[in-house]
């Protein structure tokens, strides 16, 4: 795993085959409320349902049952999802 350094924000890049991926929440860490901008984005329908399917193609052990339930749930007004709930109700790979 490499690292990337941006205005002094370390930002960490994992490469998996000949793919470079960059961590978003490294991105945002220092932007004042960054973790807000990384809720805003999962509230998004079309945000859950591209993580939903990059885990159903890489993740074994992911819950495509609770999976399901927030799909229904997302799109809502009141639908709130954080990084630590998709984790958990999901098993989602944490890089």
């Amino acid at each position: 795993m490499g690292k990337l350094n941006v205005d002094g924000t370390e930002i960490q890049v994992l490469q998996i085959e000949e793919d470079d991926y960059i961590s978003l929440t490294d991105m945002v860490r220092k932007i004042d409320n960054g973790p807000a901008l990384i809720e805003k984005w999962l509230r998004n329908k079309n945000t859950i349902e591209f993580l939903g399917i990059w885990e159903e193609m890489y993740n074994a052990d992911f819950n495509a049952a609770a999976y399901e339930e927030i799909m229904l749930e997302a799109g809502l007004n009141r639908f709130i999802m954080s990084v630590k709930q998709w984790v958990s109700r999901t098993n989602s790979k944490v890089l």
